[in-house]
């Protein structure tokens, strides 16, 4: 099979087309035969080894030579112990565990995938696996309700984009910070007021209820500064410093302030990310897919998201011509 491979951490020119086997899966697990695979700002960490967490696994080389955890197709085989799909099914999920999602087949996890719901093509599925459960999780709870202010930090891009639509649907004031590029995507999605983190500090902007961070780089009493008494901030990612300051000063000034400072710790899976197709398919969350690119174009789409330019997400179709036949035959007549 085909599949995009690299052997050492750097930017896109380390990436190469190559010649693979196609992989056994093993008794939970799930060959799936790619049609899509949206691309994470995790795989842009992981191909530069940067910031520090994302060599977990791997500290000199990657662990996995193959990027792409979330994907969408149809399953080609099981393993013995695999209940819950069948040859034929059509499945999507977040397999960030062991990744392989930029080739035509890959192996997953039977915990990680659910099966794609007919609303969805495989190009829409792909997209919602992570950026859904970050979005999902990110903005739950009493922080992103009536009349609250919730201010999201890297709002243009793929769990932002769906961030912005879940707080202005659960009636909270929604500020949106991305750059300059971006500010106009942010108002389509729904958000009150923009920021260009180029021209503004947005932690001088508020004070807000709810401020969930995308791209963490700021100093915790910054973000202190940025809420109300009571308020709660949530980083997803961002320099290893900032997340360890996050983890330690933050506590403290929890406990110290009411103001509640901390890192969000993800939950996965299928049950963190299906009800956001739910409310897709309710006509409540748009998705948006920025750009598509086939699988010898996967250095381009890794850069695009990478350098901050994608505006919502961005697909790598490696069935291109399935996806557009599933997406005609789900049309209304």
């Amino acid at each position: 099979m085909k599949a995009v491979v690299y052997d050492r951490y750097g930017g896109p020119e380390v990436l190469s087309i190559a010649e693979v086997a196609i992989p056994s899966p093993g008794q939970r697990q799930v060959l799936v035969r790619v049609h899509a695979t949206s691309v994470n700002i995790s795989d842009w960490e992981c191909l530069q080894g940067t910031p520090l967490y994302a060599r977990i696994g791997g500290l000199r080389s990657p662990a996995r030579q193959v990027l792409g955890s979330d994907i969408a197709g149809r399953v080609e085989a099981v393993g013995s112990g695999v209940t819950r799909f069948r040859p034929g099914d059509e499945v999507y999920g977040d397999n960030l565990d062991l990744k392989g999602g930029f080739a035509e087949y890959a192996v997953a996890s039977e915990s990680a995938l659910a099966l794609e719901p007919e609303s969805l093509t495989f190009a829409e599925a792909s997209t919602l696996p992570q950026a859904a459960a970050i979005a999902l999780q990110g903005t739950a709870g009493a922080g992103a309700g009536p009349g609250k202010s919730v201010l999201i930090n890297g709002a243009g891009g793929g769990s932002g984009s769906f961030a912005i639509q879940l707080a202005k649907s659960a009636g909270a004031h929604v500020t949106g910070v991305d750059n300059v590029s971006k500010l106009e995507f942010m108002r389509c999605l729904g958000a009150d007021e923009v920021i260009d983190y180029r021209a503004q500090d947005f932690t001088r902007a508020g004070p807000y209820d709810l401020v969930l961070d995308l791209v963490a780089h700021r100093s915790v009493f910054a973000y202190r500064r940025a809420l109300v008494r009571g308020g709660r901030y949530r980083c997803v990612g961002g320099t290893t410093r900032a997340l360890l300051r996050v983890v330690t000063v933050g506590a403290l000034i929890g406990m110290t302030t009411g103001r509640r400072v901390g890192v969000l710790a993800v939950k996965l899976g299928p049950a963190h990310f299906t009800p956001l197709a739910e409310r897709h398919a309710a006509g409540h969350v748009d998705i948006h897919i920025d750009r598509r690119f086939a699988l010898d174009e996967v250095s381009e789409a890794l850069a695009h998201v990478g350098e901050g330019h994608a505006l919502g997400k961005v697909v790598v179709e490696i069935a291109r011509e399935r996806d557009t036949a599933r997406a005609t035959r789900k049309s209304p007549v």
